[in-house]
């Protein structure tokens, strides 16, 4: 390129933005003697978009100053500063710029509801949904999810019918958080008739919208209809077999979530920790105590997946069901009480370890030297 313009300068500010190679981008940035709408914004979005990821504050200060560097501002720089800071959780400054703008869009409106929402401000959110005098699918669609994140869901439900009777046409989120309403009320008759409404749109086939209604059957205790769903899939995603095991594995059908863990590898998804979530509980529900211990340490040593409070909470739960269930079969040995108290002293939960030593005591048992259990 012999002469290089606004427009192919700023198309390689924007292609290092999106790379994540800020240093590179702003060099170029810092050099530009004449800059356009699409530099500023590259250069805005860029630190915005790094900030969700990396250093955070440090990313939104930087293009806080990129921001106030603007001698015109337009609105698409005002959304992508406060999409930034309410992905940054800092709300005031958030709203405070929201407040601002001159001229608010759809796109301004709804990432402040957005940010409300995340931040469990659903009344506040509500407020300002109703303050807009022109509202389309995705400001419906942010609201709803709002009540769902939020565990509200006959609101969400209440607010879906609302935006039926005011002719806004769903698109497949709205649908999908639908479901995960029906799938959190366990109200199966709810989620049949979203299910209607997604058959009737034509958006059966939309792969969130498939993940959505696998949750649901299976949390209503159709693990058919959650099968049958998610043999409609052609190439199944890691939420669908998330979906497809934890949905098994809650229902009491351990070896077959273990079957789809197996496929899963078969067909080269990477689980993660959320998959090893529904592979644990259906460990604990069929009392795989081996198994279980097999795929917890497989977490770090072959997926590189940290373990989190809910997998060791898993464990807990696996082992004190084995110990449980070997003091009715031997009622007088020692070695399950000890498990037990170790257990509930790791969880920290002294006072259900208090009733153990104490239920350990009455019956006059003593902890054989031979029965020690290391977990290693």
């Amino acid at each position: 390129m012999v002469e290089k313009d606004v427009v192919s300068w700023s198309s390689m500010v924007d292609g290092y933005c999106r790379n994540g190679r800020l240093g590179e981008a702003r060099v170029l940035f810092d050099r530009m003697e004449e800059k356009n709408v699409v530099t500023w914004t590259a250069m805005n979005n860029g630190y915005v978009k790094m900030g969700c990821f990396e250093d955070r504050f440090g990313c939104i200060d930087a293009a806080n100053n990129v921001f106030c560097m603007m001698k015109e501002r337009y609105v698409v720089s005002w959304n992508s500063l406060i999409a930034g800071y309410a992905q940054a959780e800092e709300i005031e400054e958030t709203y405070k710029l929201f407040k601002e703008v001159p001229d608010k869009d759809l796109v301004s409106w709804t990432t402040m509801i957005i940010g409300f929402s995340s931040r469990g401000m659903i009344g506040k959110s509500t407020k300002l949904f109703k303050m807009m005098q022109e509202k389309d699918d995705v400001a419906w669609t942010a609201l709803i999810s709002g009540f769902v994140n939020n565990g509200e869901y006959e609101e969400a439900i209440y607010w879906f019918i609302d935006m039926l009777q005011q002719v806004v046409r769903p698109n497949p989120l709205t649908l999908s958080r639908l479901l995960s309403a029906s799938a959190g009320l366990a109200t199966l008759n709810q989620g049949l008739q979203v299910h209607a409404h997604v058959v009737k749109m034509v958006m059966e086939l939309d792969l969130s919208i498939q993940n959505s209604l696998i949750s649901m059957y299976s949390k209503c205790g159709s693990v058919n209809d959650a099968y049958k769903t998610f043999q409609t899939i052609p190439s199944p995603n890691v939420v669908s077999f998330n979906s497809i095991i934890t949905g098994f594995a809650q229902n009491g059908h351990g070896k077959v979530a273990l079957n789809f863990f197996k496929k899963m590898h078969d067909e080269c998804q990477e689980p993660n920790e959320i998959t090893f979530l529904g592979v644990l509980s259906a460990c604990t529900h069929m009392g795989m105590v081996e198994e279980g211990w097999k795929y917890f340490k497989s977490m770090r040593y072959l997926y590189k997946i940290e373990s989190g409070p809910d997998h060791y909470a898993c464990m807990v739960d696996l082992l004190e069901r084995a110990a449980q269930h070997l003091s009715k079969l031997e009622p007088h040995n020692a070695a399950p009480y000890v498990i037990l108290s170790n257990l509930y002293s790791v969880s920290r939960n002294m006072k259900d370890e208090e009733q153990v030593r104490i239920a350990n005591k009455l019956k006059g048992m003593k902890k054989s030297p031979s029965c020690n259990w290391i977990m290693v």
